[in-house]
């Protein structure tokens, strides 16, 4: 996956965002941590994995991946407000860490992202980064299903900043 490429249009739309909403030199960490749990917490919806209560099946694959990409926004800015975003790669998860119960992924996923809000280490955001990912490869999603994903939903970002959003 190309991170770079990733974290360089996260920037610009981060900038943009900064600019035209006047938050230029904020501290908008605790922003966006709150709004990347607020979109995990919206991808476990969709899924419904933890539903056990409900016959309803999980959204189709499209809004799951979709819903999946505003988080990989969010942890990307993340990465951005740490400076966190130079020289990244994350290895491909392993068969081991793409396989298990995506309810324990999502908890891993919170317990990550807790963790990262404490310590705000290199680290931490790795692992964060690391087992979001795990989470997508769990749901079925390929590293080229997840970059096409996250241009396109980039591009509508951007749409909607033009449109007032």
């Amino acid at each position: 996956m190309d991170f770079q490429e990733m974290f360089k249009l996260q920037y610009t739309l981060d900038k943009r965002i900064e600019k035209e909403h006047g938050l230029t030199g904020q501290d908008l960490f605790n922003d966006k941590m709150l709004a990347l749990l607020v979109e995990v917490g919206e991808l476990a919806n969709e899924t419904r994995c933890f539903k056990f209560w409900s016959d309803k099946p999980a959204s189709p694959r499209d809004v799951i991946l979709e819903e999946f990409v505003d988080g990989v926004h969010f942890i990307l800015s993340l990465g951005i407000v740490l400076g966190y975003n130079q020289d990244f790669e994350i290895p491909a998860p392993t068969n081991e860490k793409r396989n298990g119960s995506p309810t324990e992924k999502f908890l891993e996923v919170f317990d990550a992202a807790s963790q990262l809000l404490k310590t705000r280490n290199r680290e931490d955001y790795m692992k964060l980064f690391s087992v979001f990912l795990e989470l997508g490869m769990i749901l079925g999603f390929t590293w080229e299903d997840i970059f096409q994903a996250y241009t396109k939903k980039n591009e509508i970002n951007h749409q909607r900043q033009d449109e007032g959003y």
